[in-house]
């Protein structure tokens, strides 16, 4: 078994990296849905808007003159940031493995923690401009940010650690 230096991130395997894709995946599809649920029923908002909302964060304000073609770029992005908070977690999770003995615990405090750095980093320093401030909206976040994301992530996590240690036994 090989051991890491602890300046080199450990790799995740390949047998290790579907259950994360497939926990990104999950999360990014569950946060999507809330998002267009929610402003279609309160605001009836179309999805397509929903998607180019997160495409202003990278093309401000025109991103809502682009029809679908920013709406897929939104979306693109919107997977692109759930793939990258699964791996993430994974790979911290391969340097603390109690990330994956208490998944629902330390899974909701990462998805908090995920609301935290989307809400007061990523989306202030992006072309987004500000977001909403309904307070249902922001309590509703919360809750899909440590539920529907942050538990997804770190189950698929602890799959991907236990396919690790079939594969390795």
């Amino acid at each position: 078994m090989r051991r890491h230096s602890p300046d080199v991130p450990p790799r995740v395997p390949r047998d290790r990296l579907s259950p994360v894709l497939l926990g990104g995946a999950l999360a990014g599809t569950l946060d999507i849905v809330y998002a267009c649920v929610f402003w279609a029923v309160k605001a009836d908002v179309p999805a397509r808007r929903i998607f180019q909302s997160v495409a202003a964060g990278l093309l401000g304000r025109a991103s809502f003159d682009g029809g679908w073609r920013t709406a897929l770029l939104g979306l693109v992005l919107h997977y692109g940031i759930a793939l990258t908070m699964a791996a993430t977690y994974a790979l911290a999770a391969a340097r603390l493995p109690v990330l994956v003995r208490r998944p629902v615990v330390l899974g909701a405090g990462y998805g908090l923690g995920l609301y935290a750095v989307m809400n007061y980093l990523v989306v202030p320093l992006s072309r987004a401009g500000t977001g909403s401030r309904d307070r249902l909206w922001t309590g509703l976040s919360i809750l899909v940010h440590m539920f529907l994301i942050g538990v997804p992530i770190a189950l698929f996590a602890r799959r991907a650690r236990s396919v690790g240690a079939v594969a390795a036994g």
